[in-house]
């Protein structure tokens, strides 16, 4: 361990050698002061790691002492030792911005263990946090050549997001790679996973994990059928990951409740979240309102547009009876979240109210085609930090503590996830291909299949037939679609964006979560 250097203020400061010399032999370096006046001299020539501060001492008292700490080194912790135990000097010492306070008399062994705290909790979560995890990813290497089912992938993508967002408050950039790598190589045996399994999912009612046609039926309307007052809310495009930084935001608001469900494939608005607000597979939306597909096929927001209608006729279907019609709003902009901030109220009359949030979707696209974005967010623990800054200072989340003022039951959701798109997989197709880069849909497509998973007959996987002759492909792993002209050109351009409508653990896996006011 590097030394780390202490300063204690204490005016009987001789009466704490045995604890100086036990703090001494076991690598720190403590320095020493009897007033308040030679401790800052000492704070304005030396760099200290930590200051022990008596709370009463002749002269300068403890409080003002650390004032004047604070002003001249803000980032320096102190800890306060104190005889008081009055509720109010604590109070004032906290307001003060003091680090931590200990009681009089104290043993070396809190002494230790308060310095600890402060010099070396971040080692020592370094070493605990590369040991664990070096033993849990040799565990998931092993699982990986055994049969795994839809459970044990949920578990696996649950414990590579958990320990990739644990290691954004540490620095561990080579332990992050290998996370990444495992991720990677989890996704080549899910690609595979999915290519054998998705088909029979769609046709089992059972034997097969909740998909999206199935999360209103099973976390929405369970709450209108027992009279509750529900809202729904899906933010487009938000991953495992991006759900995690922001869970924390509603700790102190209400109880939480997880569970997981699977986006059908592809995983793009159009086919996941019409499936959520339908209960309907693709092909069965297309068949019971074929103006959803008539015109804009590659305008998301066409075919989504209809999301309100789709919602009333699903849980009319499932048994709602109520008087009032479902309430609806899509947010596409700051504008549009304080607006409805400030009516909400007026949308809560409803039994149900539904919120599509766009705005992590937006930012994934935009990433591609700003490079200013790129820089802000180069890689996932920026992406999501920058997710963490939108919500902590949006109107979105002074909506959600409304809610939590109210008697209802919120359930949120995402349609689909994305990814970091790295590789380049060569594809051919005529004119009228869809333009999408991580699925696409045309005739006589082309592309290397163990790229992508192939579909000849859209109908097998209750896609839309759309024309004669249509074939769907859709990319695995973190592969998107490029055609051979300008070929290198744009391999670049969309090289490291995130994007989806493929088959990966980022887009497939997602969190269903039932908050229920605190």
């Amino acid at each position: 361990m590097s030394s780390k250097k202490i300063l204690w203020v204490d005016d009987e400061i001789e009466f704490l050698r045995p604890h100086i010399l036990f703090l001494t032999e076991r690598g720190y370096e403590v320095e020493t002061a009897t007033n308040a006046d030679d401790a800052l001299a000492l704070i304005r020539e030396k760099n200290f790691n930590l200051v022990l501060l008596d709370e009463m001492m002749p002269g300068k008292d403890g409080l003002t002492t650390l004032n004047e700490i604070k002003d001249l080194r803000p980032g320096l912790p102190v800890i306060m030792i104190t005889k008081n135990e009055e509720e109010s000097l604590m109070e004032e010492a906290i307001g003060a911005k003091i680090d931590d306070y200990l009681t009089k008399p104290v043993n070396p062994s809190q002494i230790l263990m308060a310095c600890k705290k402060f010099l070396e909790s971040r080692d020592i979560s370094q070493q605990k946090i590369t040991r664990s995890y070096s033993q849990e990813l040799n565990q998931i290497a092993l699982r990986l050549m055994e049969p795994l089912d839809w459970e044990d992938w949920i578990d696996i993508y649950l414990k590579l997001t958990g320990w990739d967002v644990e290691l954004d408050g540490v620095n561990e950039p080579h332990l992050r790679d290998i996370i990444y790598d495992q991720r990677r190589e989890c996704n080549v045996e899910f690609g595979k996973f999915i290519e054998k399994n998705y088909h029979n999912w769609i046709y089992e009612k059972d034997e097969r994990p909740e998909l999206s046609v199935d999360v209103v039926k099973n976390y929405v309307f369970p709450h209108l059928k027992e009279g509750k007052r529900v809202v729904f809310v899906v933010i487009d495009c938000l991953r495992m990951d991006q759900w995690l930084t922001l869970e924390p935001f509603f700790y102190d608001y209400f109880n939480i409740t997880k569970n997981y469900y699977y986006s059908i494939l592809p995983t793009a608005t159009p086919f996941s979240r019409n499936a959520i607000f339908s209960g309907l597979y693709p092909i069965d939306i297309e068949k019971r309102y074929p103006e959803l597909w008539a015109q804009g096929e590659d305008d998301d927001y066409s075919r989504n547009r209809y999301e309100s209608r789709l919602m009333y006729d699903q849980v009319r279907l499932l048994g709602y009876r109520a008087k009032t019609e479902p309430q609806y709003v899509k947010i596409l902009n700051q504008e549009e979240a304080r607006n409805l901030e400030k009516n909400l109220s007026s949308y809560l009359n409803s039994p149900l109210f539904s919120i599509v949030v766009n705005f992590v979707d937006i930012l994934a696209h935009s990433r591609s085609d700003l490079p200013i974005l790129k820089e802000i967010a180069p890689d996932e623990p920026s992406y999501r930090s920058l997710t963490r800054s939108w919500f902590e200072h949006s109107a979105i989340y002074a909506v959600f503590k409304k809610l939590a003022e109210e008697d209802v039951t919120v359930v949120v959701t995402s349609d689909h996830g994305s990814i970091r798109s790295l590789r380049g997989a060569k594809v051919i197709g005529d004119r009228e291909t869809s333009t999408n880069l991580r699925y696409k849909f045309g005739r006589n497509l082309k592309v290397d299949s163990k790229h992508a998973v192939y579909i000849k007959n859209p109908k097998d996987y209750k896609l839309p037939q759309r024309n004669f002759n249509t074939n769907y492909i859709i990319a695995k792993e973190d592969f998107y679609f490029v055609y051979p002209t300008n070929y290198h050109k744009y391999l670049a351009y969309y090289r490291d964006s995130f994007q989806h409508g493929g088959i990966s653990l980022e887009e497939m896996i997602l969190p269903v979560v039932t908050l229920e006011p605190k």
